[in-house]
């Protein structure tokens, strides 16, 4: 049995991504899984392209992408992806799509199917800071957050997927003033443990308890 875990290439001008440095810290196994990490490029069309040949490939029980987020404090346990790709910049192709769906076919929005509110609470539990985001944003992060819970469905494959946002790691908020950050060792325990708790919720609901925001 695996779980596949992607991570993003640099973007925006950074020389690093945390979601793809942490890949090479993950254990090779957890809980009797598979680990399998992949880099994928922070590109609308080719990330997407290379999650499919890596889901086909591996045939994953569950499938988590992760992602920087800089700006956020706390490990950002992804609700939901919508149909739309809307680039505030551009990506590493250069390309900039601005209001355009991405699966002509897809539904309008797609709930992550990890047990979001376990996760949170477990990350919590361990005094490392999360919550639940409502939004995945429109830039590839959420791109490719969709295309995996899209691809499930019409695929009628059963693997779980979601998507986690991360912060920077310290070394990028040297000359950003009052950016916050996480240590990459910490981001490191907060995937193992949202891990984890993915393989104990496979076949069981997830925690009902509130998560929810005012904004």
């Amino acid at each position: 049995m695996k779980i596949l875990v992607t991570g993003f290439e640099p973007f925006d001008r950074e020389k690093i991504n945390p979601s793809n440095l942490v890949l090479d810290m993950l254990p090779k196994n957890i809980l009797g899984f598979d680990i399998v990490t992949r880099t994928i490029p922070t590109a609308f069309n080719k990330s997407s392209e290379k999650l499919k040949l890596y889901i086909n490939e591996f045939s994953p029980e569950i499938v988590v992408c992760l992602g920087q987020a800089g700006g956020r404090s706390k490990i950002s346990v992804e609700r939901i992806a919508i149909n739309i790709d809307d680039a505030r910049i551009p990506d590493n192709d250069g390309n900039q799509p601005i209001d355009e769906c991405i699966q002509q076919d897809g539904e309008n929005a797609y709930f992550s199917t990890l047990p979001i509110k376990a996760i949170v609470q477990n990350l919590l539990n361990k005094n490392i800071e999360a919550e639940i985001s409502n939004s995945a944003g429109t830039f590839v992060c959420n791109h490719i957050m969709y295309n995996a819970l899209h691809y499930a469905k019409k695929n009628n494959n059963n693997y779980k997927a979601g998507f986690i946002h991360i912060p920077y790691i310290p070394e990028q908020t040297i000359n950003k003033i009052n950016t916050p950050s996480m240590e990459l060792e910490i981001i490191r325990d907060a995937i193992i443990i949202a891990i984890e708790t993915a393989i104990t919720f496979l076949n069981k609901d997830d925690l009902i308890i509130t998560g929810g925001k005012e904004h």
